[in-house]
């Protein structure tokens, strides 16, 4: 039974969220915090000493911190929701999952974790920029736009990161403890699945978002960004040697976070984006761990 839920998991999320938005929604408080113990979990999994920096990881983070806001100002004449939703595709960090996928998939665990890591902590600092150069804060100047993004994405990014330290070196009881429930992570991301999809169908339902022409618009960028990232991570991962984790690092991201800070600094509209890319990045995945799976299936014959 267990096996089957997790084979389902992505549709039965989006059902009950969408579903039962009107109860959701009232959770939405929780995004910003389980955001945060799943980063220390998954940080708390990272053992420091054995994280390498890798030349790949320089492109992969150019891609990621240049590309998305040149895609932005390239699309505004399309319109702000839509440059928004593209540049978020392409800007928010690696997914806490990728590392599991590349394992499965057998790619290097430690080079996506260490870029997850260094991933996170350029988005950290550029997010509230880039947020702040759309111009929605209209209301304050660029830097106090900047300041006060800062106060609100950085800790969430950071924070996790440095009391994962303090767990490991000064009470490793705790940190033994937390790593004994591997499956709290999976769980957690449920949970926030079926909040922000409780969010974005309210949003949908809105009166005043009835714009089905930006949603889809959205929802075809975020194919063709998802695509276009899986198949250049893997050629850069190609020209250093490992293919399989430079493409799960750069196509494989936290849509979690990037629907909660489209919800928060953003349209909200732009949401639908990163939601769209939860489909995308996940049927990729499963075609990718089904050629995996074919492929040492012939071999073991």
């Amino acid at each position: 039974m267990l096996k089957f839920i997790k084979n389902w998991i992505l549709p039965i999320a989006i059902i009950t969220g969408a579903l039962m938005h009107k109860w959701v929604i009232q959770l939405s408080f929780l995004t910003p915090y389980l955001l945060f113990i799943m980063l220390l979990l998954t940080f708390c999994k990272i053992s420091f000493k054995d994280i390498r920096f890798h030349s790949a990881h320089i492109w992969l983070l150019l891609i990621q911190l240049i590309g998305s806001i040149t895609l932005y100002y390239a699309l505004l004449p399309f319109g702000a929701v839509i440059a928004q939703g593209a540049m978020l595709c392409v800007l928010m960090p690696t997914a806490t999952a990728a590392a599991i996928v590349t394992g499965l998939l057998g790619g290097s665990v430690g080079f996506l974790t260490a870029y997850a890591l260094f991933c996170n902590l350029a988005v950290a600092v550029a997010a509230p920029v880039y947020f702040s150069l759309t111009g929605l804060s209209e209301a304050l100047s660029f830097t106090q736009s900047v300041w006060y993004m800062s106060q609100k994405i950085f800790p969430i990014l950071v924070l996790p990161l440095l009391l994962a330290l303090v767990l490991r070196y000064l009470t490793p009881k705790i940190h033994k403890a937390i790593l004994a429930v591997p499956q709290l992570t999976f769980y957690l991301w449920i949970v926030a699945l079926i909040i922000v999809m409780g969010n974005i169908t309210v949003e949908l339902l809105h009166p005043n978002s009835s714009d089905y022409g930006i949603v889809a618009g959205l929802i075809i960028i975020s194919l063709f960004l998802c695509c276009i990232q899986f198949l250049v991570g893997r050629r850069i991962g190609k020209h250093y040697g490992d293919t399989i984790s430079a493409g799960q690092g750069l196509g494989q991201k936290n849509t979690i976070l990037a629907i909660w800070m489209a919800h928060n600094y953003l349209h909200p509209l732009t949401a639908i984006a990163p939601a769209g890319y939860i489909l995308w990045q996940n049927i990729i995945n499963s075609y990718q761990l089904y050629r995996k799976r074919k492929k040492d299936v012939v071999n073991s014959v």
